[in-house]
């Protein structure tokens, strides 16, 4: 399909809960290759359907150079370990920043694929915290919310500062 606009941080559709794929159909192919065509122009490791304005449950992830892009509708966390792991994050949707953010170092995933089928899979370290940065991105839930208040404020300072 085509590369579509991002939306940038701060706009308040970022803050918005995406709702749930309900139809199962050629739209929704369409969404998933609008999605996958907009990370690989934007050289992005994971991006969403709300990152191009649009606010339906579906993730896109290209977790290395070169390797074939993931697609997961309806994600949903149904575990996570009790062992934490930090990790850089930032955001195309943010560029020139980044920070170190802690979630949990493992997970399993509920998800479905384009045809609407039911999948379960378990994810750790890097992979595990890119979907655990996607669907808070789902909640709308941007990744700075997940620092404290002076870590995050110096982060929008950086974030000014770079944006003019």
């Amino acid at each position: 399909m085509a590369v579509q606009p991002l939306i940038f941080y701060p706009d308040a559709r970022l803050r918005l809960r995406a709702e749930p794929v309900r139809i199962f159909d050629g739209a929704l192919r369409d969404l998933a290759r609008d999605v996958r065509d907009t990370l690989d122009a934007a050289q992005a490791v994971g991006l969403t359907a709300p990152h191009i304005g649009r606010l339906q449950r579906l993730v896109v992830l290209r977790l290395e150079p070169g390797a074939e892009a993931e697609t997961f509708v309806n994600p949903e966390i149904v575990w996570t370990s009790p062992e934490r792991a930090s990790g850089t994050e930032g955001s195309v949707l943010m560029p020139g920043v980044a920070e170190t953010v802690e979630r949990a170092a493992a997970l399993r995933l509920r998800f479905q694929d384009l045809d609407g089928a039911w999948h379960e899979a378990a994810a750790e370290g890097f992979r595990a915290a890119c979907h655990q940065h996607e669907i808070d991105q789902l909640d709308g839930v941007f990744w700075i919310e997940r620092l404290s208040r002076l870590r995050r404020e110096r982060v929008l300072k950086r974030f000014r500062k770079r944006s003019g």
